[in-house]
């Protein structure tokens, strides 16, 4: 992505939002949507031809934003909320593995971006969840890309991804987001893609890592006539993945394309689409051995680059006879069209309107590990009963038999498929007055939503515990034959399922200007949520395929049971927010607010029964500092969680996880720019986020006053860089060391995730401000942190050979672009 001499100058190693964010010289960069309307600065900005050349003059923290707020925008300087933004210079130079990995950048967000390309888990402030992103919005253009922020293995991040036409990425942590577009409490992360302006503009770029993943980028945009604009570009790309499988796991690609039209001042239109088909490995825990703090890989198992697939298992036939095929990974093919208008049709009465559609699936297929490795004795008397033995164990797909026979480390594995069918439709209208120093907004919001869910989890099979795994049978002693063609059983969890949800909600904000230097504002929320379904879950009893006893492999296969209507949902919840602004100087300014939000329960959910509708309220201030030579902003925040509702899948059975948490935390974020070309770059975030009244298992295990799984105590990095410019050469330097703390893999705080560093860094040159040439390093040490436990368990999965989820290994990307 195209930087400028002045962002550059000023900002550090741009994995870190703050330092692009913070500086004067972003006034014309960083202006950014609201999530309930766009601004009319906002369309007069983004109407100019992207130039590559930032207005130096621009007058400290004069960048407008704004995520979350009422209506026309605001300096970040005035905004009464924590919120950080991502220029594409910040995203190019930050190199993230996935959308979800670039939220790292982000303080009081733990974002996993270990699960690949798709499945990521997302957590803010201290807020309970079993995994995936549930409190967390992605949109694009300001508009929800899916309304449910999460569904069993789907999340936001997961249908869209970054590539050259996103101008900027924004995210805005609790505050008014509440209120607007689909009232999310916690996170919500604005996209916002370029559009063209009165000159022709491009770029075109090639990208290739150390792991053999090739790319090309492209974008284009300039005029259709006076006042109108277009941009369309995109992206493919292909590879094995850092995590080799031996087959092309990841490939695929996006087109986005716009048309812009200015009314002369009055506002603006655009129309845009926007198509994904790109799939990626789901990547699972895998061995490694674990002694308290101590983590070193398993014996044969490199912990950045090993995966249990590999080529016997992509493709396999169940014992169903069901067909998978495991390079279709994780992934999403959907179209999303949409049209934004924002128009003053009278003095200080503008009416905004946002429409989205998307459709089309967001598929998941996995090898989903049972548990670390373990003897091929041990497996015979779990599948066999007590008193079983190893008779004799083969490879699938020849080798004969295994020579060390009964103490074989071996694994067991599931072959998980889950499709979905998606559609969803957004619309919300406007309306903002503004008299004098007072501007009201109100507005209504409709959503309707639909998935089609076909489910099989389970159908597990036997492997040899190393890379790329292979297949193996096992028969038992008594002639018994424990498996075909490696599957030990059939299908486990089934689901088949269609439903339909709708949100309908009205909101009403109102910002007064009290004195030049005070602002304060209110606004309430009421938003009905009604869902409707109809589905098939497994039979009470399960069967025996064949009839034969000795053929365990399918004894015990779950079947469907009959077709039966969801319970439906009909609920309504008030949300509301009150907070003030105030600046000492044009520099310097505090912030304050309470807000109260909520999250009404989604498919799977309701499917289990779990009808709870989750509150939260926050309380947050803040200190804003924004100078020449230094940007500082600090939060502090309380909040108080009630009423989530989760499900753990253990052993084939849905176990509901029910109760609230509290949290208190600070989020720091600055840059430092003593003398011209350098700067450092810092930002931390400390949370206290235990668990109040909250039961596992099923309400069996009180968790109360237990640490929030997988958020840590302290999370902060550092990001120095430097850039000297030779002539027509500009070359820079930028590293960032990220911290994270200890954590807990599971809300019980058995299974423990030490703490660790990682180390980033690169080298860009641009030049005569045409051609860069950029190498990128992600976690230069090859350390193995882990981000994840065992989640099909619970307790403690002892010392030794144990399954987790680490980071991915130290890799290099190389990349060369080309600008007009």
């Amino acid at each position: 992505m195209r930087s400028t001499h002045a962002t550059r100058l000023l900002s550090g190693a741009a994995t870190v939002a703050l330092t692009l964010l913070a500086a004067p010289a972003l006034a014309q960069s960083d202006i950014a949507p609201d999530t309930s309307q766009t601004t009319a600065q906002d369309t007069a900005q983004r109407s100019q031809p992207d130039t590559g050349i930032v207005d130096t003059t621009a007058p400290t923290g004069d960048d407008i934003i704004v995520v979350g707020t009422a209506g026309g925008g605001t300096r970040r300087q005035d905004a009464a909320f924590a919120v950080t933004t991502l220029s594409d210079d910040a995203i190019e130079r930050a190199a993230p593995n996935s959308t979800a990995d670039l939220l790292r950048t982000v303080p009081g967000v733990m974002a996993e971006s270990s699960g690949g390309q798709n499945g990521a888990n997302i957590f803010v402030r201290g807020y309970p969840s079993g995994g995936d992103a549930q409190f967390v919005t992605f949109q694009l253009g300001g508009v929800p890309i899916f309304p449910p922020s999460t569904l069993s293995f789907l999340e936001n991040s997961q249908l869209i991804r970054l590539d050259e036409t996103v101008q900027r990425v924004e995210a805005v942590r609790g505050g008014t987001g509440s209120l607007f577009s689909n009232g999310q409490p916690g996170l919500t992360v604005n996209v916002v893609p370029r559009t063209g302006g009165s000159a022709l503009h491009g770029l075109a770029k090639f990208s290739y890592t150390d792991y053999d993943e090739a790319r090309g980028d492209a974008w284009v945009s300039g005029p259709l006539g006076e006042n109108t604009g277009f941009m369309i570009g995109g992206f493919y790309a292909q590879g094995n993945g850092i995590r080799d499988p031996g087959f092309r796991a990841e490939k695929g690609g996006q087109v986005t394309a716009n048309v812009h039209h200015d009314f002369e001042g009055r506002g603006s239109v655009e129309v845009y689409a926007r198509y994904l088909n790109d799939r990626g490995q789901w990547l699972l825990p895998i061995p490694v051995i674990q002694d308290g703090r101590k983590i070193s890989a398993y014996p044969g198992f490199d912990a950045g680059t090993g995966t249990l697939l590999g080529p016997e298992t992509r493709l396999t036939r169940n014992v169903q006879g069901n067909t998978v095929n495991l390079e279709n990974g994780r992934g999403a093919d959907v179209i999303n069209t949409g049209i934004t208008f924002d128009y003053e049709v009278a003095d200080g009465l503008r009416v905004r309107e946002r429409m989205s559609y998307l459709g089309g699936r967001a598929d998941t297929v996995g090898l989903v590990p049972d548990g670390p490795p373990t003897a091929a004795s041990a497996i015979a008397t779990a599948l066999g009963g007590a008193g079983s033995t190893v008779a004799a164990l083969s490879y699938v797909n020849g080798g004969g038999a295994v020579a060390s026979g009964a103490d074989t480390q071996v694994m067991r594995a599931g072959i998980w498929s889950v499709q979905k069918k998606i559609t969803s439709f957004v619309a919300d209208t406007a309306l903002e007055w503004k008299v004098g120093g007072n501007k009201l907004t109100g507005g209504f919001y409709y959503a309707d939503y639909t998935t089609r869910d076909q489910w099989a989890l389970g159908n597990q099979v036997l492997l040899t515990a190393e890379p790329r795994a292979r297949l193996l049978n096992l028969t038992l002693n008594g002639g018994r034959t424990a498996t075909q063609n490696g599957f030990t059983s059939g299908d486990g969890f089934l689901v088949d399922a269609y439903y339909k949800g709708s949100d309908l909600a009205f909101y009403a904000v109102d910002e007064l200007q009290i004195t030049s230097q005070l602002r304060v504002d209110g606004g309430l929320r009421y938003q009905k949520h009604i869902v409707d379904g109809n589905l098939r879950t497994p039979a009470a009893t399960q069967v025996n395929l064949d009839g034969n006893p000795n053929t365990l492999y399918d004894n015990a296969v779950n079947v469907f049971g009959e077709r039966r209507a969801l319970d439906p949902f009909r609920e309504g919840r008030w949300s509301w927010t009150a907070g003030a602004n105030f600046d000492f100087t044009s520099q310097v300014g505090v912030f304050a607010r309470y807000s109260r939000g909520h999250s009404f329960p989604q498919f799977d959910n309701l499917r289990e029964g779990l009808t709870i509708v989750a509150k939260v309220d926050t309380y947050e201030g803040g200190l804003k500092v924004s100078m020449p030579w230094l940007n500082l902003y600090a939060t502090v925040f309380h909040n108080k969680f009630d009423g989530l509702a989760t499900t753990q899948l253990i052993n084939n059975v849905a176990l509901s996880q029910v109760g609230g948490a509290k949290a208190t935390g600070v989020e720091l974020e600055g840059a430092l720019r003593p003398f011209a070309g350098f700067s450092l770059a810092a930002a931390g975030t400390f949370l206290d986020g235990t668990y109040q009244d909250f039961f596992t298992g099923g309400g069996a295990i009180d968790n109360t006053g237990n640490r929030v799984q997988r958020q840590p105590r302290w999370m902060w990095r550092v990001t120095p860089s430097y850039e000297l410019p030779v002539g027509s050469l500009r070359p820079s330097l930028f590293a960032t060391l990220q911290y994270t703390g200890d954590r807990f893999s599971d809300p019980e705080n058995q299974q423990l995730l030490p703490r660790f560093y990682q180390l980033d860094a690169g080298v860009s040159v641009e030049v005569a401000e045409r051609i860069r040439l950029q190498v990128t390093g992600n976690n230069l040490t090859n350390e193995i942190g882990l981000t994840e436990g065992n989640p099909r368990i619970i307790g403690s999965q002892g010392t030794g050979p144990v399954l987790a989820r680490p980071i991915l290994g130290r890799s290099l990307r190389f990349s060369a672009a080309l600008s007009f």
